[in-house]
Formats: C-alpha cells, sequence, structure tokens
C-alpha cells in the first residue's frame, strides 16, 4: 500500500482547467478530421488537455472513540474499516494504441506527482488490521483517528494531428495516508471530519464543524 501517515491533513479539494502538451503525434491519423469524439486511430505521441481536475479524500477507516482520562505518553488504535468499498483506478475513453496506464502516467506527469498515481493493476482494499500509533508524551481527554485515501479525478481531451479528438475520463488515487487530532481540533479534511461526527463527544469543537 502506498500511503503516508500524519497528526494533521492539509486541505483536500482541488478544482482547476489545467492544460498540458505532449510531443508532436507521429502516429497515423484519422482523415475525418478534429472536432469529433471518438476512437482515433493508433497514435501514442498525441497532446493531451486536461480539464475539471478534483483532488479529493474519501474516509476509509477510523477508529472507537478515544478518551484519554489523564495524561499519556502514547497510544496505538486500530482503525476499523468503513464500509466494504474496494477503490479501483479507471480510465473510460482510453486512446487507441495509448491504453489506460499511459493515461494515468501522463495525468501523473501533468499533476507533477511526487509518487506515481495508482495504476490499473492497483487497487485499494480496506483493511482489517489497520493501526496508527502516536507517541507525543501530552495525551488527554478526547481523541480521533481515521484513514483516507487521496482520490484523483480529471477529464481529458486526446488530440493527434489533424485525426479526430477523444475525449475520457481519469479516476485514480495518489495515495493513503492517517490522521490523529484532539477533539478539540478540527480537521481541515473531508474525511477528519467525518471521523470526528461520528466519534467525537457531541458539542466538541470537531465534531460541530463537521
Amino acid at each position: 500500500m502506498r500511503g503516508t501517515i500524519r497528526l494533521t491533513c492539509a486541505a483536500g479539494v482541488v478544482i482547476g482547467a489545467l492544460v498540458t502538451g505532449l510531443t508532436a503525434c507521429t502516429g497515423d491519423s484519422d482523415e475525418r478530421g478534429a472536432g469529433t469524439t471518438g476512437k482515433a486511430t493508433a497514435c501514442t505521441n498525441g497532446t493531451y488537455t486536461w480539464s475539471g481536475v478534483r483532488r479529493t479524500q474519501k474516509l476509509t477507516a477510523m477508529s472507537a472513540p478515544i478518551m484519554f482520562e489523564k495524561r499519556t505518553a502514547s497510544y496505538s488504535a486500530k482503525l476499523e474499516p468503513v464500509g466494504d468499498r474496494v477503490f479501483r483506478p479507471s480510465v473510460t475513453g482510453a486512446p487507441r494504441g495509448v491504453g489506460a496506464a499511459a493515461v494515468i502516467t501522463a495525468l501523473g506527469t501533468h499533476l507533477a506527482v511526487e509518487e506515481p498515481l495508482a495504476g490499473p493493476s492497483e487497487r485499494e482494499v480496506p483493511e482489517e488490521d489497520h493501526y496508527f500509533e502516536v507517541a507525543t508524551g501530552d495525551l488527554e481527554g478526547a481523541y480521533y483517528a481515521w484513514g483516507y485515501v487521496r482520490l484523483v479525478e480529471a477529464h481529458f481531451t486526446y488530440t493527434c494531428g489533424s485525426g479526430e479528438r477523444v475525449k475520457g475520463r481519469v479516476l485514480t488515487w495518489e495515495g493513503t495516508g492517517s490522521g490523529f487530532l484532539p477533539c478539540s481540533e478540527p480537521s481541515d479534511d473531508i474525511a477528519g471530519r467525518l471521523a470526528a461526527q461520528r466519534t467525537c463527544p457531541a458539542g466538541s469543537a470537531a465534531a460541530k464543524d463537521a
């Protein structure tokens, strides 16, 4: 599993229209001309135009309510799966001769991701034995812990020379992670806010802002 563990999480949604170009097309082109949507003749060096790029988080696991009656130095929380959904990368409208993996790689290059985006053969399955450990030396009061997957969705138009344009959509992810916060502190992320709503005491800052 690709992923990170951190105590706080960054805001999880970025929406925008993004454009990138690859090298000029060297394959055959369809003489029907640009401006239509469909499967073009095989061409592996076309140009992608990206739009509707959206990054968000999906809550995949969370702990039972956590309460420290007195100061505690460390803690290990078991994160239980939230539902049984299995995440699988998907690409609709992949250009002929290119394939889903190449489209996902092109999106990763465009977004300048630190790690490759999940490819067609990967899947993210809810874990039964997922633990989160923290050692700060100053734990007291109510806390919440959760796990998440960082999803990426984007639409694209693939153009190859004078051939017809191919439109499609990518849904994949760029990693997984865990969060841990006191219930007095709301999370910046959608996944964290959902976890706080379900496990923090009613009236706590994190639960009220969920």
